[in-house]
C-alpha cells in the first residue's frame, strides 16, 4: 500500500464515466462498468484514479449541475455501487479520488427550488447571490460578468406569483441551470462539510475540487471588463473580481482540517485556473489543499526554452510552500494533447501523426517530472481529439449557448474504445454510445495496442513501471543537464530523460537505454540517436 502521502508522487487516471465504461448497454458509461474495467488500470501501473461527477442531475452539464450530491443518478448507478467501486478499487492497491463541485448547484437543487418560490432577496436566496440589477427598475443586470460558457453571467428572476420579471438577478458563472453559491451563507459552507464527511465515511481517499478558484466573489460585484472569449484553460487566465479571491482559503483552510481527521488522512486536489504560479501555490500552503493542477504547464507550447522556463518556475512556486507539482497534459476540458500538440498545417489541418509522436514524447518528459502526474482517459491510447462531430451530436452547454460559435468540449468526451470493429468499440454490449465514435478507433483500442511494441498502450505500460522501480522518478530532485537548446534534458537519480524538440537528430552518450517514445531511435557503441519530436529516459549520467 502506498504511504499516506502518497499524493505527492502518484500517477491518478482520470475516468470520464460517462465515456468509460457501459454495463448495462444504454450508451451511457456507469459506475459497474468503472468496476469492470478496474483491474485494466490496475495492470496500466497508475496509483489511483479520479472520477468526475456522478451525483444526481439534470445532466445540464455533464454532471456538473449537481441536485444531489449524496446521491448517484440513475444513468450511473446508486450509493452501494460507488462503495463497491472504492471498496474493489481499494483491493486491487488504488486510490479512488471523487469529484465536488463547491460552486455552483443545479437549478433542480431543492435549495434553488424553494428559493424560486419565494421573494427575490429573501430568505433562503441568501445561499445564492441575488442581487439587485442596475437602473430604476433594476432590469439591467447587477455588472458586465461573463458566463465561461457564453453570453451574460446573470439571470433574471421571476416573480414566484406572477412570473413577472423582477429587478432582482442570480449568478451563474457557468450555465443558467448552474447558480452560483454565495459562500457568505453559513448554511453553504455547513453542508458542503456532511458531504466531505458522507463521501470520506464511505472509504473514498480524496477528492478533485471543481472551479477551486471560484468560490468566493468580490462582494460589492464590480464591473470586470472582461470580453468574449477570455475564458479557456488553453489561454492564459485573466484577473477578474469573481476568481481567486482571498475569501476562497478560509474554505479549504476548513476542509483541510476535516481531512485530516481521518485515518489515514484524506486528500484535496484542486482545479486552480488562476494567472500565475505564485498565485497558484497559495492554494497549497501546508493548511489548505494537498494539490491542484498546473495548468500553466498544460498550456506549454511544442518548445523547449519555454517548457524548461514553465517546469522552473512551477517547481519553485509550489516548493516555495513544500508543495509538489502535480502535471497534467489533457483532460475532460481541452483537446487532447496529440490533437493541441500537432503541427498545424498551411489549409489549418492538423498533422496528427506528428502530433501523437510529440504527445508520447511530452507524456514521457511530464512522466519523469517531480511530484505527482494526472492521466487522462484515452490518452495512454494515443487517441486524438475527435473534432468533426456532427451539430445534432453535441452535447456541451458552450456549444449551445453560443450557437455553435465555440465547438465545446466534446470532442474529447468520446467513449473510449475497448476491442473489436462494431460500433461501441466494446465500450458496452450494445451499439450505443451517447457521443459517436469515429471509425479509425479501432485501430487504437486497448485489445488492438495491447502487447504490440511500441504501441502508445505499451509505452505508457513501460513507463509506469520504470517510474515505480527506478528510484528518483516521480521523487525527489529534478537536476538540468547542458544540452542544445532545442533539447530538454534533465536527470532525476540514475535516471536521464532527453527530449528533441528541434528538427535535427541528435545523440546522447548512455550506458543502456530504459525507453524510448519513438521507435526511430536507435542505440549502439555507447550512444542513443534521439530523433525529432522523440523523448528517452537513458540509464546513467554522463
Amino acid at each position: 500500500m502506498l504511504a499516506d502521502d502518497w499524493w505527492r508522487h502518484a500517477v491518478i487516471y482520470q475516468v470520464y464515466p460517462r465515456s468509460f465504461a457501459d454495463a448495462n448497454g444504454d450508451g451511457m458509461g456507469d459506475l459497474p462498468g468503472v468496476i469492470s474495467r478496474l483491474p485494466y488500470l490496475a495492470d496500466l501501473g497508475v496509483d489511483a484514479l479520479w472520477l468526475n461527477p456522478f451525483y444526481a442531475s439534470p445532466q445540464n452539464d455533464a454532471g456538473y449541475d449537481v441536485a444531489d450530491y449524496r446521491r448517484v443518478d440513475d444513468l450511473f448507478g446508486t450509493v452501494a455501487d460507488a462503495e463497491k467501486l472504492i471498496e474493489s478499487a481499494h483491493a486491487l492497491g488504488l486510490r479512488v479520488i471523487f469529484d465536488i463541485v463547491p460552486n455552483h448547484t443545479s437549478s433542480a437543487h431543492a435549495w434553488f427550488v424553494e428559493a424560486l418560490a419565494t421573494p427575490p432577496g429573501t430568505g433562503i436566496w441568501s445561499r445564492y447571490h441575488c442581487v439587485r440589477g442596475r437602473g430604476d427598475d433594476g432590469q439591467e443586470p447587477p455588472n458586465d460578468w461573463l458566463s465561461v460558457f457564453g453570453g451574460l453571467a446573470w439571470t433574471q428572476i421571476p416573480d414566484p406569483a406572477s412570473g413577472d420579471p423582477t429587478g432582482w438577478w442570480y449568478l451563474h458563472l457557468f450555465d443558467t441551470t448552474q447558480p452560483d453559491l454565495n459562500w457568505d451563507d453559513p448554511e453553504v459552507w455547513a453542508e458542503h462539510e456532511r458531504v466531505l464527511r458522507f463521501w470520506f465515511d464511505r472509504g473514498v481517499d480524496g477528492f478533485r475540487i471543481d472551479v477551486a478558484h471560484g468560490l468566493v466573489k468580490t462582494e460589492d460585484y464590480p464591473m470586470s471588463g472582461e470580453q468574449p472569449g477570455m475564458y479557456s484553460l488553453e489561454l492564459d487566465t485573466p484577473v477578474l473580481p469573481q476568481w481567486d479571491q482571498p475569501g476562497v482559503h478560509e474554505v479549504y483552510r476548513a476542509w483541510r482540517g476535516i481531512a485530516n481527521s481521518y485515518d489515514p488522512p484524506r486528500t484535496f486536489c484542486g482545479e486552480v485556473v488562476v494567472p500565475t504560479p505564485e498565485s497558484h501555490a497559495m492554494y497549497l500552503r501546508p493548511d489548505e489543499l494537498h494539490t491542484a493542477f498546473n495548468f500553466h504547464y498544460l498550456r506549454t507550447r511544442w518548445d523547449a526554452a519555454h517548457l524548461r522556463e514553465v517546469i522552473d518556475h512551477s517547481l519553485a512556486t509550489a516548493g516555495s510552500v513544500g508543495a509538489p507539482c502535480t502535471w497534467v497534459l489533457s483532460n475532460h476540458d481541452v483537446r487532447r494533447h496529440v490533437t493541441r500538440l500537432a503541427p498545424v498545417e498551411s489549409d489549418g489541418s492538423v498533422d496528427l501523426e506528428r502530433g501523437l509522436a510529440r504527445a508520447r514524447a511530452a507524456s514521457m518528459v511530464m512522466l519523469a517530472l517531480p511530484g505527482s502526474a494526472y492521466l487522462y482517459q484515452g490518452e495512454e491510447l494515443g487517441l486524438p481529439e475527435v473534432i468533426d462531430l456532427p451539430a445534432e451530436a453535441r452535447q456541451d452547454p458552450t456549444f449551445l449557448r453560443t450557437a455553435g460559435e465555440v465547438i465545446g468540449r466534446d470532442g474529447c468526451r468520446v467513449p473510449i474504445p475497448w476491442e473489436g470493429t462494431t460500433p461501441s468499440f466494446g465500450f458496452g454490449p450494445s451499439e450505443e454510445s451517447w457521443l459517436p465514435q469515429p471509425d479509425f478507433f479501432a485501430g487504437l483500442s486497448v485489445a488492438a495496442q495491447t502487447g504490440v511494441a511500441d504501441s502508445t498502450l505499451e509505452m505508457y505500460r513501460s513507463a509506469l513501471r520504470i517510474r515505480k522501480d527506478q528510484p528518483g522518478l516521480g521523487d525527489g530532485e529534478l537536476e538540468w543537464l547542458d544540452s542544445p537548446p532545442d533539447v530538454v534534458a534533465f536527470a532525476r537519480g540514475s535516471v536521464t530523460v532527453v527530449a528533441n524538440m528541434g528538427d535535427e537528430p541528435i545523440t546522447w552518450p548512455t550506458d543502456a537505454m530504459l525507453l524510448a517514445s519513438s521507435p526511430a531511435v536507435t542505440f549502439a557503441n555507447g550512444n542513443v540517436t534521439v530523433a525529432p519530436e522523440t523523448a528517452v529516459w537513458i540509464s546513467g549520467r554522463r
